[in-house]
Parts: structure tokens; C-alpha cells; sequence
């Protein structure tokens, strides 16, 4: 299995590796949510018998299951179970209606809790948890189980994420429950699955949580499993926290990611790829394997600017993966990479443990380009275990040289002493060995690069 595990209390923004603003007029409901109805069992404690003079059936309102639940405390409940708004939880059911309604009325309130309660599973098709009109503060307590469908008729089409929370201020997921996206009917079937090779994806479909929009986001605690690809993204999110919570997916399942972070800042996290417009994170405390390991990147893909800075990743167990640490930009893309910091990595039979590449590519063919995203300041300290191909890979542009790029304390030792693997490799890479290493890295120029080629000099400002 391919996991993650999430030990540590604080991670800082942004990612992989990688809410809310408050309006007015309309309330805000989740994704074909509205002013649905809603069904709630009579039960005993919560508010009488509910009987009306106009109708004898058991429509409740959300308003007036907010009062109703507070008649016995006092005032007006701040929890929102899903079962009281119709979920059957019985892992056939669909239950979508009952999410939306649950956090439409979870909506109104300031620091409500909407319950997804433990011993039941919930069969959720894709929805969106809108909050533009939202209270803030609000807690997505997760202690049962969620699985998405199966049929790709009840995917739709055009859908980038299963379950998504947006444009919220002060949003949590916590609990021991579990996020199961049901990811092997979609891998199985699709063309590109080559689990003998790096995903070819173009693009990150098929999500299965993910925060757009968001200021004050906390995941703690829970499990996401067997997602169609990536299992949690925060896209354009700030002061993101991410701890104590696991990821898993079979090794072999194509581009299933841990998390994927872009456009966010002021994140503390465990994560696996860092994509474009990120800075100040810390990602620490991390187990992972098999998979591709931790990377930054691919950036500046269709020629786009990518800026990612002051990123920090230390305390990291690998086992089993594509490379350990890596920096990877496109050709013809603009922008920087700068002040990144890996330390304290502890790799086991990983193919390539440090790797940055300026000329990746997803495809059997990439068109040449001159201009790149610059790489700077790139420090890797205290680097240690085997490998089973090659234990050092920079391959820098023509035309924007890698500098600043320094090496300590590195011990890399092939899994078979007596097998001839590769050597280390360097490409335009400027830097300093800080001590001496194992195997001898002799390929790192020293200084600066004397001079850039005009037509590869590129837009690196961020």
C-alpha cells in the first residue's frame, strides 16, 4: 500500500509537494443544495412530537430543526447530524441530499458542527460545500465512513473533485472516520494506466477533497483512501494545517498523490507535491512509500510563471519510491523556485534520492524550449540511505543555470554494492559541497554561472 502518515501537530501552507468571505442576501447551501427538504426521524429528546395542524406529515424545515434541537438545551443547537436529515447510511442509499441539507442549515450558524457519525456509511456523490454566505468556524465532524460512486454517470462531466469545500473562512475536517473515493474501477479502466511508469495525467481529475478558496483550514485525524488520482488538494487557500492524518492507495495505483498544494500560503503540512504560486511551508514529520516521493513540481507547464519560495521539508521516511526529494519544471515556463531547504531524509531502495529537472516531461516527447523556470537556493542537508539507480540527478537549463545549490552531509549507497548503477549526474548545476559525500559528487560546478543567454533569459520575478 501506498500511505502517508501524518504524525505531527503543525504543518504551514500551501502545496504537495504539494475560508471564507462573508457576503449577504443569499445563504449558502452545498451543490444542488438549496432550500431542499429534508426528512427527519421523530426522536425521543429532540423537541416533542413535531405534529402540525396544517399537515401530518414529518417535514421538518432547517430553521426548525435548529430550534427544535435547542428547546431542551436552551438555545439553539449548533450540531447538525446528517442522519437527522434523512441519511440512511447504509452504504447503498444515496445520501447526497442529506449532506446538503445538513450543511445548509450548518451554514447559518457560527461554529456549528455538521456530524457525520460513527457506524454508518454514507454513499455521497460529488458535491460542493459552497460558503461565500457562510457563518466561519465551522467543523465537518468525520467519524463515519464516505465512498463515492462508482458509475461514472454519476461522476458527471468537467469535474475536477468528488468532495469540495469553498471559499469558507475557518473550516475544519477532524475525526477518526474515513474517505474512501472507490478509486480501482477508474484505474482499471482507464487508457493511461501504466503502473509500471510515472502517471501520464495531464491534469489533476478526479479528486477527492479538495479546499479552494479558504482561509483557516485544519484537516486532523481522519483517513482518505483509494482516490481516482490525487487524494486532498488545497488550491488558493491561506493558513492551511494538516496533521495526524493517513493516505493510502495501492502502489501500483496511478498518480493517487497524498496532497497537492497550489496558489496557497502559510501552510504547515505533511504532503507529497508542491505545484505553482506556494510559499513559507513546512513539511515535516512524513512516512512515505511507494510512490514518486516529494516534489516540487512539475512547474511552469504551457509556458506559464510558477513561483514557489521559502519551502522547507525535514524528517521524512522513504521507502520504495520513484525519487526522494525533487524539483521539476517544464521547458518555456517563466517564474522561480527559491530558498528550499530538505533535511534530516531517510530513503530505503528509492530509485533516485535527489533529483531536480528542468527539462521534465510527462509524455514521449517534449518540444525544445530556451527559456525556464529558475532553480536557486536549493540546500539539501543530512541525506541518508540506498538506491537503486542513481543517487544524485541535476539536470539544469542551458539557459537558466541552477545556483546556489549546496550539499551536506549526503551517504547514498546502492541496494547492491556489487551492481554497477549510475553515477551521479549534473547538467549546468552550480554549488558547493559543504563536506565530502558518499558517492564522491564531483559534478557540481563551483561559483555562478558566468553569463545567461539572451534568448533564454525569461521573466524569474515573483
Amino acid at each position: 500500500m501506498r500511505t502517508f502518515n501524518l504524525k505531527t501537530l503543525s504543518f504551514f501552507v500551501l502545496i504537495a509537494f504539494f475560508i471564507s468571505f462573508s457576503s449577504f442576501l443569499e445563504p449558502c447551501y452545498a451543490r444542488k443544495g438549496g432550500n431542499k427538504q429534508h426528512w427527519r426521524k421523530k426522536q425521543k429528546g429532540y423537541g416533542g412530537d413535531h405534529r402540525r395542524s396544517a399537515r401530518e406529515d414529518s417535514y421538518i424545515t432547517p430553521e426548525e430543526t435548529a430550534v427544535t434541537l435547542g428547546e431542551n438545551s436552551g438555545g439553539v443547537s449548533n450540531v447538525f447530524n446528517v442522519l437527522d436529515y434523512g441519511a440512511k447510511g447504509d452504504g447503498k442509499a444515496d445520501d447526497t441530499k442529506a449532506f446538503e441539507a445538513a450543511w445548509a442549515a450548518a451554514c447559518k450558524v457560527q461554529a456549528s458542527t455538521m456530524s457525520v457519525p460513527s457506524g454508518s456509511v454514507f454513499l455521497v456523490k460529488p458535491i460542493s460545500f459552497s460558503g461565500p454566505n457562510c457563518e466561519a468556524n465551522i467543523v465537518f465532524q468525520l467519524d463515519g465512513k464516505i465512498i463515492a460512486p462508482t458509475s461514472s454517470g454519476d461522476w458527471g462531466s468537467g469535474l475536477l473533485q468528488w468532495i469540495e469545500f469553498t471559499k469558507l473562512k475557518g473550516i475544519s475536517i477532524k475525526g477518526s472516520g474515513v474517505i474512501d473515493g472507490q478509486g480501482s474501477v477508474w484505474w482499471n479502466d482507464s487508457p493511461k494506466y501504466n503502473p509500471a511508469k510515472e502517471s501520464t495525467y495531464s491534469s489533476l481529475d478526479d479528486l477527492a477533497l479538495r479546499f479552494y478558496g479558504s482561509d483557516g483550514v485544519s484537516v486532523t485525524g481522519i483517513t482518505l483512501q483509494n482516490s481516482p488520482q490525487a487524494h486532498l488538494k488545497f488550491d488558493d487557500c491561506t493558513n492551511v494545517q494538516v496533521s495526524d492524518i493517513s493516505i493510502s492507495s495501492p502502489g501500483n495505483s496511478p498518480n493517487t498523490d497524498g496532497i497537492h498544494l497550489q496558489n496557497s500560503q502559510n501552510a504547515v503540512i505533511s504532503a507529497t507535491s508542491i505545484a505553482c504560486g506556494c510559499s513559507n511551508v513546512n513539511i515535516h514529520n512524513v512516512n512515505c512509500g511507494p510512490g514518486h516521493g516529494v516534489s516540487i513540481g512539475g512547474l511552469g507547464k504551457d509556458n506559464t510563471k510558477a513561483c514557489v519560495s521559502n519551502v522547507t521539508v525535514r524528517d521524512v521516511q522513504m521507502h520504495n519510491t520513484l525519487t526522494g526529494v525533487r524539483i521539476k519544471t517544464w521547458q518555456g515556463g517563466s517564474g522561480s523556485v527559491q530558498n528550499i531547504m530538505f533535511s534530516n531524509i531517510q530513503l530505503t531502495e528509492v530509485e533516485t534520492p535527489i533529483m531536480i529537472d528542468q527539462f521534465y516531461c510527462d509524455k514521449s516527447k517534449c518540444q525544445n524550449q530556451s527559456s525556464a523556470v529558475a532553480v536557486s537556493g536549493v540546500n539539501y542537508v543530512n541525506i541518508q540511505g540506498t538506491y537503486t539507480s542513481k543517487p544524485v540527478h541535476f539536470a539544469c537549463s542551458d539557459s537558466s543555470p541552477c545556483t546556489g545549490v549546496s550539499l551536506d552531509t549526503i551517504e547514498l549507497k546502492s541496494v547492491d554494492e556489487g551492481k554497477q548503477l549510475y553515477d551521479p549526474f549534473c547538467w549546468e548545476a552550480y554549488g558547493v559541497l559543504k563536506t565530502s559525500t558518499v558517492p564522491q559528487i564531483d559534478c557540481l560546478k563551483k561559483g555562478k554561472p558566468s553569463t545567461i543567454t539572451q534568448s533564454g533569459s525569461s521573466d524569474s520575478s515573483c
